[in-house]
Formats: structure tokens, sequence, C-alpha cells
């Protein structure tokens, strides 16, 4: 009679070979491509479990960064910004590479340095149709655009908007040297323009297939 092979079993971390790591459920990692001259993917560690062979696999939900998704990077994505997908996949825990931090937006804004490992997330990305979630942001500015973490932007003390400095008429320079700031239409414009105003983030687009991960 043929034996039954010992099913599954989910383990509560795993150790990164080579480091002094440790990956649990919920973690963010750094995932090894499968072109090198790329840089690593960043997943969600859903759940980490071994065969009866011991090989471990990882269940992850993958980040896409701007230019991975549909309409590709706009002028307002961060530098470190990703998306968090609703692409799931099991992966072998060797392609993991590290650990790394995906921050909320607003805990972003408040870091005093940013660190290699450091990204933030904002929007929720469908990967088969490239709708995000929220599908709208506010904007600021003359521009209209929504706030880019990576550029300096100065607050109007009269409409409380925000500007970019070049927007403006200012150096990057000029602008960190202000004590106060009003902009040139404070006094005429509607304060409540910004509010009523929103910036469509998913590109209107057609059902489109999901991003293949190839190890």
């Amino acid at each position: 009679m043929a034996k039954t092979k010992p099913g599954k079993k989910d383990l509560d971390s795993y150790g990164i070979k080579g480091t002094n790591k440790i990956v649990r459920p919920g973690d963010c990692v750094l995932m090894r491509p499968s072109d090198l001259d790329k840089p690593p993917y960043v997943a969600r560690v859903e759940k980490i479990e071994a065969d009866h062979r011991n090989n471990i696999k990882v269940q992850v939900r993958w980040y896409y960064r701007p230019e991975e998704s549909v309409g590709g990077r706009r002028q307002f994505h961060g530098a470190k910004e990703l998306f968090l997908s609703d692409h799931h996949d099991m992966q072998s825990a060797h392609t993991i590479e590290g650990k790394c931090i995906v921050h909320s937006f607003k805990n972003y804004t408040k870091l005093e340095n940013v660190g290699a490992e450091d990204y933030f997330c904002r929007f929720e990305y469908k990967a088969a149709t490239g709708g995000f979630t929220p599908d709208r942001v506010a904007v600021y500015c003359k521009c209209e655009m929504p706030y880019n973490p990576d550029d300096l932007m100065v607050q109007c003390e009269g409409c409380k908007d925000w500007f970019h400095p070049s927007c403006m008429g200012m150096t990057i320079e000029e602008a960190k040297k202000l004590e106060h700031f009003l902009c040139s239409d404070c006094s005429s414009e509607d304060d409540s323009r910004r509010s009523l105003n929103s910036f469509p983030v998913s590109p209107a687009v057609g059902k489109v297939e999901p991003k293949r991960r190839k190890r």
C-alpha cells in the first residue's frame, strides 16, 4: 500500500539565508527578480509553509512599482512609492533577499531620514483592471497635482493650500528661506477650491493581464 505523504505545515517564521533577519507573516520583504539588473520585487508575506521535504514557501501579496502599473509612473508618484496589489503568489522562501518597511503615506512624510529599506503606499491596485483605490486624491498648487513627498512645497498662510516653489516663480533655495508665504491668488481665490477638486488616479483603460513574475 502506498504511503500517504504528510501534509504541509504552517510556520511562524523563516530565517533569511546569510543574514540574521527573521521573516514572519505580515512582514514586507525584498524578493530576487529573474532579471538581476532590475530592482528587487517588494511583497507582503501572508503565510509561510513547509512541505514534507522541508521545502519552505511563502504566500505573498505583491506590491507594484508605478512603472509596473497601467499608466506607468506619473509626475506625482514618489521615488519610493508602491501600490499594494491584489496579485497573490506562492514563492520559494529562498528568493527572499531581505526585509523592508512599507509605511503609510502619512507616516512616510514624517520620516526625518528615508533609508534604503523605507517605502510607502497610499493606493491599492487591481492588477487585472489597472484601477486604484482610492480612485481620486486631493490636488494642490496652481498645477493641480497630487502631493509628491519628494518635492518641497510651501503652505500659503491665507488659503492654506500648498504650492511648488517653481509654480510660484521661486527657487527651492528661496523657498527654504521664507518665514511667511502668501500665494498671489489667496485674496481672490475661493478657499474651498482644493477640497472640491480631485485628481483621477486610475487610467481609463480596459482589462489587462497582470504582470507575471518569474523566478
